[in-house]
């Protein structure tokens, strides 16, 4: 009985939690963002207060998840990020990935969903904070560097999508590009969900018989020297990124053996 309790309310719970984020998104839109824009200051400005403001809730949004029983967290490495010019690249198991980085980096860009940019509860923070469109590759990568080049931070999922549990890790190339082409300092942050949930070929009512674990691990930077040197760029871009794919998988390895 105590069971049947605790798994109805964790669905109750994600509903609400679901129903709370795209609330606040739509609330910031038509409230927060506005009045912010009102303020006379450079645009660049007001991008990096709408970054903090959507850092912000998202903060307050893992710890409401937290404290109403759907997850647990845990990060470990959290002083090696927030750095000038990072591009932060994480491995993609669960759907609130990226509401879990930004949460714990103030000042942070990353590439979006073409049709996020029309869904009335998450247009705002997405056009407010400056995020990038992944509607135009050459752009993307592009507005990617340039991003990277001035300062800015940029959180990257080299697979484009949601892991599919139990099959290798295939990345795209995107992000050993920008990596390579901006000459950025990389740092990987491997993702784990115990147990399994809200993948790509879940919805948000098959939850799990217990609230999950999301735990963070921030790696040590990784050194571009080899692959900057590299002739042709191209070979380069599918090294690195091969470099990157291996390091995810052992360290996924590493975590299903050890649990470290």
């Amino acid at each position: 009985m105590g069971k049947q309790i605790d798994y109805g309310w964790r669905l109750f719970a994600t509903g609400l939690s679901f129903a709370v984020f795209g609330i606040g998104g739509f609330l910031l839109w038509v409230l927060v963002f506005p009045l912010l824009n009102s303020l006379p200051v450079h645009r660049e400005r007001k991008i990096r207060r709408a970054q903090k403001c959507v850092q912000l809730s998202f903060y307050f949004f893992i710890g409401f998840m937290h404290r109403i029983g759907v997850m647990t967290y845990q990060i470990t490495g959290l002083e090696k990020l927030n750095r000038p010019g990072q591009l932060i690249v994480a491995n993609h198991p669960t759907l609130v990935d990226i509401v879990f980085l930004i949460s714990r980096i103030p000042a942070a860009n990353c590439i979006v969903k073409e049709k996020l940019w029309h869904n009335p509860f998450t247009k705002g923070p997405i056009i407010n904070a400056g995020y990038i469109s992944n509607g135009d590759p050459e752009k993307m990568i592009n507005d990617c560097v340039d991003c990277l080049r001035r300062g800015g931070t940029m959180i990257i999922f080299p697979e484009g999508t949601r892991s599919v549990p139990g099959k290798a890790y295939k990345f795209q190339r995107g992000a050993a590009a920008i990596a390579l082409k901006a000459n950025a300092i990389v740092t990987p942050v491997t993702l784990s969900c115990v147990p399994s949930t809200l993948t790509k070929a879940e919805k948000w009512y098959q939850i799990p018989e217990r609230r999950f674990h999301l735990a963070m691990r921030v790696g040590d930077d990784m050194v571009l020297d080899d692959f900057q040197a590299m002739e042709p760029k191209t070979l380069a871009v599918r090294r690195f990124n091969r470099y990157l794919q291996d390091y995810f998988s052992q360290q996924r390895e590493r975590y299903e053996q050890f649990g470290e």
